[in-house]
């Protein structure tokens, strides 16, 4: 009976060595959408991270809507290996610019993000709750629809300088400007998210990668008023798959090389998507003068509804700026669209504008049936633009894009 009990409290005491939770009510959280709820959140995080169990859980509770100021979370001191912020409650920022700490007059250097986690190695970040920005006042007082926004705008999450992140089944609303950033992280995934936000809000983009590697993205609804998912400069190896995107700006690679900057994307594969009522469909878009690549990426099995551009790449991207004609371009090479079919808001409904000195190479089209949409649901053909591309075609491609080769064993 004594060895009995030994080993039980042995397990038990193993038990509690290797999981803690930690509930943000226990810190002083009201959960109430209005008192500030942020200290609490603060404090329950630090006992998380400074326990000794070898993983550690905050517990934000469902049936009730907390109020953040701008938080950062910063596991670098972290004792358990794995952190865990189960969400099942809703989240909110304050609805007014001017109420945001850190966002204050000109000295707005620290309004960057909302929410930020940086310098995690295994974080878990999930739930059934909401994430809500309100961003509404923040998209009409900063110019944003017509210029490029004239005061720093925050991401709603931002996750840096972390591996092993895993973002699973919440809802984000209304952010500010991006929705959820991955920016100088390795092995990310996210989820079963749902991203909204109205239209015509600008800078809304879904999911920003940037200067990241091995990134999946799997059944996630995202509709939005910018990019569903936007990829810059430094990304690689990513994977999105199962993603519904409406309304917004499609997928987009890029925009990269900005001021004469060398950027790079690869390894790039989209499948399973479907785009409906979108300004642009799949897209790659570079400045001109540029240097670096845009290589190595599949974008397939692919549904259009309505899309205005459903495919584009597009070398002589120029927003908010006066450009010139330049000699050098981010090179495009290894690009290959399959089984894409649906239809298109406009007429030309692919268009390869590329650049002269450097030209497009090597792109793949195989099977793909693009229809205009007219009134009362009647289809009509469609045209494609093609300038300096060097490439190949094969099985029915409609419409036809003439400067590809069409190849018959491909």
């Amino acid at each position: 009976m004594a060895k009995f009990v030994f080993i039980f409290l042995f397990f038990l005491v193993l038990g509690s060595q290797a999981y803690h939770a930690v509930d943000v009510l226990d810190h002083g959280a009201i959960g109430n959408g209005h008192t500030d709820d942020s200290k609490a959140f603060d404090s329950a995080f630090r006992m998380a991270c400074d326990s000794s169990s070898r993983t550690a859980t905050i517990v934000v509770p469902g049936r009730k809507s907390f109020f953040l100021q701008p938080l950062v979370f910063n596991g670098k001191q972290c004792r358990p290996s794995t952190i865990t912020f189960q969400i099942d409650g809703d989240i909110v920022a304050p609805s007014d610019p001017n109420a945001w700490h850190g966002c204050d007059g000109d000295d707005d250097k620290l309004c960057h993000a909302w929410i930020e986690f940086k310098h995690f190695d295994g974080l878990y970040i999930q739930g059934s709750g909401t994430i809500n920005g309100r961003g509404r006042k923040w998209w009409r007082r900063h110019s944003c629809h017509k210029n490029a926004c004239k005061r720093t705008v925050p991401t709603g999450m931002m996750i840096s300088d972390s591996n092993d992140v895993h973002l699973l089944g919440l809802t984000f609303e209304d952010s500010p400007k991006m929705h959820i950033a991955f920016e100088d992280s390795t092995r990310v995934y996210a989820y079963q998210l749902t991203i909204k936000a109205p239209a015509d809000s600008p800078n809304t983009d879904g999911i920003h990668i940037q200067h990241c590697s091995h990134v999946f993205i799997d059944h996630c609804f995202i509709g939005t008023g910018d990019d569903c998912v936007s990829i810059g400069d430094g990304s690689a190896h990513l994977e999105i798959t199962n993603v519904e995107c409406g309304p917004g700006h499609g997928i987009s690679i890029g925009s990269l090389g900005k001021h004469k900057e060398r950027e790079t994307v690869e390894s790039v594969h989209v499948r399973n998507a479907t785009f409906t009522g979108t300004q642009n469909g799949v897209r790659i878009k570079t400045w001109q003068g540029g240097k670096g690549y845009a290589s190595n990426m599949i974008f397939e099995n692919i549904f259009f509804h309505g899309a205005r551009y459903p495919i584009i790449i597009d070398q002589y991207y120029c927003d908010h700026e006066h450009c010139t004609n330049q000699t050098s371009a981010v090179h495009i090479n290894n690009i290959t669209y399959m089984n894409i079919e649906g239809t298109s808001e406009k007429e030309i409904a692919v268009k390869l504008a590329c650049s002269q000195p450097v030209p497009c190479r090597n792109i793949i089209m195989k099977n793909i049936n693009l229809q205009r949409e007219e009134d009362q649901h009647k289809l009509k053909e469609t045209s494609s633009f093609c300038f300096n591309v060097r490439g190949r075609s094969s099985g029915n491609v409609f419409p036809k894009v003439p400067c590809l080769y069409v190849d018959k064993n491909l």
